[in-house]
């Protein structure tokens, strides 16, 4: 087994590393605590290519394989994790979607123009009572001849103020359950679309979450994505993708709280001599170094599965599910390993545990992993 990197993906991750510290790191705090979405930043990871990484370059995008996403996601995590859950959702969920399923003329539409970062998209899958159980969609999509009516709210929903474009999952046929369920694409300005207030939370706060009331929006028939009742299955192959990319900004968070208290324990002095010479920190960092790389590992091997064809929906789960539970674990510790100023804002630590919590929850909860993977196992 090859583990080495190529030369492309060692200078998409270096350029992903530089454009973090050089325009991410500024003003992130201030972006935290202000809630503060970053549109200046978001549109330059536009312009350089990070916002349709995946995306063929005939539709405006980088025509890069899915390792190359996962270093360059790492990178931006690092940093924000609210700027990386904005590229996460345009790349794996909504570009993907597209290019995977969408007709031609939905990619000429909106597929090129979101590849590049002039828009970006949102997915919109959770409901009130519908969050991880996709089959129970209360949204409606009625279908009238030549359009649909759409119906209902969605919640949590990632870009909800900043999107152009709405992967809206609703359900069309009741009757059929799951094989009933479409999925269409709305714009922003839809008669009857509305948005609402921006949700207050504990973490990715310079992301912009948002509930959605969707009241007779006529959405044409040519927004449907794929065959009628193809919804459910389209939700679930494009869910399948998004998990690592939540992977990857899990592992992103975890390195990043890591890099920052290995060095802070190189600086800070007790007992006369640095921390981390003393052995209850020495280990920390032992066990927050070697869960990182069996994240990053899960991550990467999940992305070659992906990249060669093979079937990740256990491999994403797997690396989602440990990502997530490194991130939260190795945050804790680093507020630890800072004692007291890891408890303020300007030492970053804290923001990245409350930031960290996020990625056991989207995406599907770790218990729904576990759900995945078991199922998967039981059936070989």
């Amino acid at each position: 087994m090859d583990f080495k990197l190529t030369e492309e993906h060692l200078m998409i991750q270096q350029a992903a590393r530089d454009f973090a510290q050089a325009e991410l790191l500024q003003g992130v705090i201030e972006r935290d605590e202000k809630q503060i979405f970053p549109a200046e930043q978001i549109k330059k990871m536009g312009e350089l290519g990070f916002m349709g990484m995946m995306v063929d370059p005939k539709y405006g995008g980088s025509g890069l394989d899915t390792v190359s996403y996962v270093l360059a996601m790492e990178e931006i995590s690092k940093i924000d994790a609210s700027a990386s859950v904005v590229m996460s959702v345009n790349n794996s969920l909504v570009c993907w979607g597209l290019q995977a399923f969408g007709s031609e003329e939905q990619k000429q539409k909106y597929l090129t123009r979101l590849a590049t970062g002039e828009i970006i998209g949102a997915f919109c899958l959770s409901e009130p009572e519908a969050g991880s159980d996709a089959t129970s969609q209360k949204t409606s999509a009625i279908d009238m001849g030549d359009h649909y009516l759409v119906n209902g709210t969605k919640n949590w929903i990632t870009n909800g103020s900043t999107a152009d474009v709405y992967l809206v999952i609703a359900q069309t046929h009741a009757d059929k359950k799951h094989k009933g369920i479409n999925a269409l694409i709305l714009e922003k300005g839809m008669p009857g679309f509305e948005i609402g207030p921006k949700e207050q939370k504990l973490g990715i706060r310079g992301s912009d979450t948002h509930s959605l009331m969707f009241n007779d929006v006529k959405v044409p028939k040519e927004n449907r994505i794929g065959e009628d009742g193809f919804g459910f299955k389209f939700a679930m192959k494009t869910l399948a993708g998004g998990r690592i990319g939540i992977a990857s900004q899990a592992l992103g968070i975890a390195a990043g709280a890591y890099e920052l208290a290995l060095k802070y324990s190189k600086e800070r002095k007790a007992f006369g001599t640095e921390i981390c010479n003393h052995q209850a920190i020495a280990f920390k960092l032992a066990d927050m170094h070697v869960a990182i790389e069996a994240a990053r590992h899960l991550c990467l091997k999940a992305a070659w599965d992906k990249d060669n064809g093979n079937n990740y929906d256990i491999s994403g789960a797997m690396a989602k599910l440990f990502a997530s539970q490194t991130a939260m674990d190795t945050t804790i510790e680093a507020v630890q390993i800072h004692g007291g100023n890891g408890y303020v804002k300007e030492y970053h630590v804290e923001r990245l545990m409350r930031d960290a919590k996020i990625t056991q929850i989207y995406e599907g909860t770790s218990e729904i992993q576990k759900i995945v993977i078991s199922r998967a196992i039981i059936a070989q």
